[in-house]
């Protein structure tokens, strides 16, 4: 009778031990999920940044189901960041990279391009990105791409690139962005402005600023579609209320039109309307 009691107990304890686990997991998922983590499941939403308020309630429930959930391992990654914990965030995002997280290779690669918390290390960047790419990761696509494509350059193999961006680019404003930029500059294939115009408009409606100026520009020129100032200056209007700084020179050019030089050629003023 007591061993068979004992068996009853043990038994009763597996699912309360388990339900324990999910429910940490759920909690950290409600309050610091990534909304494009490709691990994260279609009913969690998630936050595009964690609430200050969120911050601690993050880490201490992250941290628990950290330890069988590399979701929760990168989400707890986040909520470190959140918290202004660098070095803790790059541990965490390390061991979830570890255990295949793309996203947390996304954020490896981010603080390597960017050098923030880690030595400044493009190849490392440019590496992680790609791992984050090969598995599907439509962030580490476009940020691939957005590598090489930073201060006029191009990918290593432009080629692959633009193959990697139209798979992320079915449902990725960025990746959208970035092989718009690509068939508009001929990187990787033939050069198409009737395509890229379709792939910045896609982008352009999702808010994306860099798509918004670059369908300004498109616009203005008549480039892979009609000419339409009206529209352009609509589109320039929306890029610089998002900071677009290319966009807000762009609407000083409209403004401005008229450049009066003296016999140097050097600018004396300009006619504004």
């Amino acid at each position: 009778m007591r061993i068979h009691l004992f068996a009853v107990l043990v038994a009763l304890a597996v699912p309360v031990a388990a339900h324990a686990q999910s429910a940490d997991l759920v909690l950290c998922d409600r309050v610091a999920a990534d909304p494009s983590d490709p691990d994260k499941p279609a009913d969690v939403k998630g936050v595009p940044e964690i609430a200050a308020s969120d911050v601690a309630t993050a880490i201490k429930f992250c941290k628990q189901a950290a330890s069988s959930s590399r979701r929760a391992m990168f989400a707890l990654g986040r909520a470190y960041a959140a918290n202004r914990q660098t070095a803790e965030a790059i541990a965490a995002w390390r061991k979830a990279a570890d255990k295949g997280s793309s996203a947390a290779m996304v954020e490896l690669g981010v603080a390597y391009g960017t050098g923030s918390g880690v030595a400044r290390d493009e190849p490392q960047a440019r590496k992680l990105f790609e791992k984050a790419a090969q598995a599907g990761n439509p962030r580490g696509v476009s940020n691939l791409a957005a590598l090489g494509n930073a201060g006029g350059g191009a990918p290593a193999d432009p080629a692959q690139a633009r193959t990697l961006l139209g798979k992320a680019a079915e449902t990725n404003a960025e990746a959208q962005y970035q092989l718009g930029l690509m068939l508009a500059n001929g990187n990787g294939g033939e050069k198409d402005d009737v395509a890229a115009r379709a792939l910045f408009e896609k982008a352009a409606a999702q808010n994306h600023p860099g798509a918004l100026e670059r369908m300004g520009a498109f616009a203005e020129g008549g480039r892979g579609g009609p000419k339409d100032k009206d529209a352009a200056k609509a589109y320039y209007e929306r890029a610089a209320a998002l900071g677009d700084e290319d966009a807000k020179k762009a609407l000083e050019r409209l403004r401005c039109p008229y450049a009066i030089k003296d016999k140097q050629g050097k600018l004396v003023t300009t006619l504004c309307f």
